[in-house]
């Protein structure tokens, strides 16, 4: 099974791209998707007051300890 190994974060600092053990860069939407259907372990979905979904490693409270992709 897929682990992510590191982050690729925009200007603001936000992740907005995952590599995932086999080497895919995936879009963080496409990391949910992978998350929810169990091909991608280690991270969790949760949901924000709103509504929104968002990933979070499972043992780590965010995703600081991942390296960067660029």
């Amino acid at each position: 099974m897929e682990t992510i190994t590191a982050v690729h974060r925009n200007h603001s600092g936000e992740v907005i791209n995952f590599v995932t053990s086999e080497g895919r860069v995936i879009s963080y939407r496409k990391a949910l998707m992978d998350v929810e259907q169990g091909l991608i372990q280690g991270m969790q979905t949760c949901q924000d007051t709103h509504g929104r979904l968002f990933l979070i490693p499972e043992f780590e409270q965010s995703f600081d300890h991942f390296p960067n992709l660029f």
